[in-house]
């Protein structure tokens, strides 16, 4: 029996805590190739910010090993104490590895953090363990935008930037949710090695059975139109302008639905008070979210100009949802994606009258919706895409 330990501070997330699924859902289908498996990560909620409840999850009762790292908490995603959390869980994670790696065959981890990839990949290179990267975002190249400091950048970033390129050069495998995040670990070497893109996506099962067996419970009035947010409310999301673009529209009875958390939320709140058409629905779970998507007329894949990522977890639902997406995600792999398989449109990023006239367009764009549908079932759908990573690690 092959043995498999899956390390992944950032992104793996339990039944019941907000963020999405990715990772549990890869360590439950390596469960059921047959492999022996562990899972490390941490003990602090990044979606939350705030200390996990260890005892819950333990008692949930998964069919592998989880360990817990203990890691400094942080308040802002982007922000000294957070890198510093990163510095000091990588010490403690190659700490832990110290005496473990001599009974361990594969070690899939993901990258962010850079640091702890770059650790742990000199430890599995030493001790002649595979080492396979999941590349989840590109840092510090998601940074650049945010931290204008030149000193800052040159002290932090570079370093940033050189752990991943060590890290890359250690893997013995390549895995990216997009093609540009795929690249990235050949930027400074030989594409020798096996690598696969694989699209973050989603369970279509769950997502259809959430829909089921929740839609009974969302309410829509008649002749009401909804176009839908979900993820994270934070700095590289524009919520604003769809708050300014659907209020401007509130004599069609078209209504934002905004689905998520994050630190941006209370503001945007405030700033919306007095509009009727604008809902926050905080944290959803998985089974509602799916409902809210069914019942909607347009998702929209909302973010402000230069942000730095490719395809997001979001994605698969919306697809999933059978609904057209209007995008602002200037990124040239996913606004590719939107025009050949034509399941909506791209839009100029915080253009509030852009987006009015892409509402108002997108109505009732039945053929767009069953475009959706067809890629997430050919393309996104996990228990099917998924069998790529299983079998990077498993053959």
């Amino acid at each position: 029996m092959k043995r498999v330990m899956i390390i992944s501070l950032g992104y793996l997330w339990f039944p019941g805590e907000p963020g999405p699924s990715r990772i549990f859902d890869l360590a439950k289908m390596l469960v059921k190739a047959g492999v022996e498996l562990e899972c490390v990560t941490s003990d602090f909620q990044h979606f939350t910010k705030s200390k996990r409840n260890k005892e819950v999850i333990l008692k949930q009762d998964h069919p592998f090993k989880i360990t817990f790292i203990k890691s400094p908490k942080y308040h802002h995603n982007i922000s000294i104490r957070r890198i510093l959390s990163n510095i000091v869980s990588s010490y403690r994670v190659s700490k832990y590895l110290e005496n473990r790696l001599d009974n361990v065959d594969v070690v899939y981890l993901t990258i962010p953090s850079n640091r702890i990839a770059k650790l742990v990949s000199n430890q599995c290179r030493k001790k002649g363990v595979t080492f396979i990267v999941d590349v989840e975002d590109l840092w510090p190249e998601a940074m650049y935008r945010y931290v204008k400091n030149n000193k800052i950048r040159k002290l932090f970033l570079k370093k940033i930037e050189k752990d991943a390129d060590e890290a890359y050069n250690n893997a013995s495998a390549v895995v990216g949710t997009s093609e540009d995040y795929t690249s990235r670990a050949f930027k400074k070497r030989k594409r020798n090695i096996p690598n696969e893109t694989v699209y973050v996506g989603c369970d279509l099962d769950a997502f259809d059975r959430g829909v089921l067996e929740n839609e009974k419970y969302i309410q829509k009035n008649d002749n009401e139109y909804w176009i839908t947010y979900t993820g994270s409310i934070s700095n590289s999301y524009d919520i604003k302008t769809l708050i300014d673009a659907v209020n401007d529209l509130s004599d069609k009875n078209i209504h934002a639905q905004i689905l998520g958390t994050g630190g941006m939320i209370d503001e945007l709140k405030a700033y919306s008070k007095n509009m009727q058409n604008i809902h926050f629905w905080g944290y959803v779970d998985y089974d509602r979210m799916a409902a809210v998507l069914n019942k909607s007329d347009i998702v929209i894949n909302s973010f402000v100009k230069g942000a730095p990522q490719s395809i997001v977890n979001k994605i698969g639902d919306y697809l999933a949802s059978g609904k057209p997406i209007i995008n602002t995600l200037e990124n040239p792999v996913f606004c590719n994606i939107v025009n050949k398989y034509d399941i909506g449109v791209n839009i100029e990023a915080e253009n509030v009258e852009a987006l009015k006239n892409a509402i108002i367009d997108e109505l009732g764009d039945e053929l767009r919706g069953i475009n959706a549908r067809k890629l997430a079932e050919q393309q996104f759908d996990r228990k099917t895409s998924y069998k790529r990573i299983i079998d990077l690690i498993v053959d």
